[in-house]
């Protein structure tokens, strides 16, 4: 152990917890496992999120607070001896935002689980390691609601969708994380504690430091504690689920039901997904479709009946093969879960590279026919489903990692979609983050000027870099 850790630990009056998984030592994730994890193994796992980016480093540790005041006391001993901080949720991202480098430490929040809700105000002051389903329900005991769904809700932490200001499938009605985010407690690099709004619905006063923090990726800051925006609770959606035998056909029909019409969900998904979900949950998906739909509209009484009317009729004049619509609320879930399965279903096909590029609506079509040539080209599957609403969508390329040639195709795809994306307008992530993945496209999205006042930022919070080197900036 480094003399620098063991001062870090004196400093925490903690111990490493150095045993291993297969002994009978306390559990390394239960509540008297220590603060500072040394144990090779552990700290192994800690190396990637879901990403599994493989250039991850072997941290020092993996540290893992509970409260403010020991994120202060971490923070300024890895200022003092420049050490790098990368800090991680739950693990589930998808850009590589949590991997780990050589010589530093992983700070991950994942024991930082406090909540406590305000039912008059309709918010929730909540730690980051608590899971968005824990944060659903906590609220949910309440008759209130928050709205943020990505499909990883029952596994991703409320400090991860923070930090990547994560979306979801009710995205295109309710909004993304940034929409409930109505004040943060956050740690700078320094270890200097700051609290930036509060439970007010509006203020201005000063400058939006808040939306700042949401989105940037432990670059600026560790959040620990948000005060979230909550709604009453949603009503029960009337769904609509359409099949077609034209991907083009199903992509233009968004456009005519967004510019009607806020639907509460608008969901696409290709044959691959679709075959793929049938093959793991045996509904009766149909296999022969080239796309599906996935519509709702929770909007009370005949309002949202009007609703589905209409999305159905706008499905049918598109060139709808079938179309099925539901207000049976078990039935409408069935669907959507069909369409949470679908990344799970297409990566028991091979590994994958993600992404969740977007476009304006319009360009929509245009991006799915596009990302067809290149899996042509390329000579390999990408699947794609879509936040179609948004016109946010997640091609999944599927590939064999020890086969190099794949790999290097595969790669190449990955690039060409993002540089489609940017070349219609649109954007390298919708709601996953840039992480390190994603990092050598965003000068081209952003362009010089805009990348410039990124790094003036970051150097002005973060003049020594520690916090996440090598990711989005």
């Amino acid at each position: 152990m480094s003399s620098a850790l063991a001062s870090l630990i004196a400093e925490l009056g903690d111990h490493p917890d150095t045993h291993h998984p297969d002994t009978h030592g306390p559990d390394i994730h239960g509540p008297e496992a220590g603060i500072v994890v040394t144990d090779p193994d552990i700290v192994a796992s800690y190396r990637h999120d879901r990403a599994m980016d493989p250039s991850a480093g072997t941290p020092l540790a993996v540290v893992r607070p509970t409260t403010t005041a020991q994120v202060q006391t971490v923070l300024r001993w890895a200022s003092a001896h420049r050490i790098p901080v990368v800090p991680r949720g739950a693990g589930s991202g998808l850009s590589g935002g949590a991997t780990a480098v050589d010589g530093g430490i992983v700070l991950s929040t994942e024991k930082m689980r406090g909540i406590t809700v305000d039912p008059v105000t309709r918010t929730a002051v909540v730690q980051p390691g608590l899971y968005n389903a824990e944060v659903k329900k906590a609220v949910g005991e309440h008759g209130l609601w928050y709205p943020p769904d990505p499909s990883s809700y029952e596994i991703c932490s409320i400090g991860g969708n923070i930090a990547t200001n994560a979306g979801g499938l009710c995205c295109v009605k309710y909004g993304v994380t940034t929409d409930y985010v109505l004040g943060l407690e956050v740690v700078l690099a320094d270890g200097t504690a700051v609290r930036l709004g509060g439970p007010r619905l509006k203020d201005v006063a000063g400058l939006s430091l808040t939306k700042l923090f949401v989105g940037s990726e432990g670059t600026l800051g560790v959040i620990t504690e948000v005060t979230l925006r909550l709604l009453p609770q949603q009503h029960t959606a009337a769904t609509v689920v359409a099949t077609f035998d034209s991907v083009q056909a199903a992509a233009n029909s968004v456009v005519e039901i967004t510019g009607r019409i806020r639907p509460s969900m608008l969901e696409f998904m290709d044959a691959v997904a679709i075959n793929a979900v049938e093959d793991k949950l045996r509904m009766g998906l149909d296999r022969g479709a080239a796309a599906m739909m996935v519509a709702a509209s929770d909007d009370r009484g005949a309002a949202g009946a009007e609703d589905a009317e209409f999305m159905a009729a706008v499905f049918e004049r598109a060139g709808a093969t079938e179309c099925f619509s539901t207000s049976d609320p078990v039935e409408g879930e069935a669907f959507v879960a069909a369409r949470r399965f679908a990344i799970p279903a297409v990566e028991a096909k091979g590994s994958l590279l993600l992404e969740d590029v977007g476009v304006p609506l319009p360009a929509l079509a245009d991006l799915v026919s596009g990302v067809a040539a290149i899996a042509d080209e390329a000579g390999l599957t990408i699947s794609v489903i879509a936040h179609a609403g948004d016109g946010n969508t997640h091609p999944l390329i599927v590939y064999n990692p020890a086969d190099p040639a794949m790999t290097a195709r595969a790669h190449k795809a990955f690039g060409d979609i993002m540089d489609l994306a940017i070349g219609l307008g649109g954007t390298i992530t919708g709601e996953h983050g840039v992480g390190r993945l994603k990092k050598p496209w965003l000068a081209g999205q952003l362009g010089p000027e805009a990348m410039e006042l990124n790094r003036r930022i970051k150097a002005a919070l973060d003049p020594d870099g520690i916090l996440n080197p090598g990711a989005v900036i």
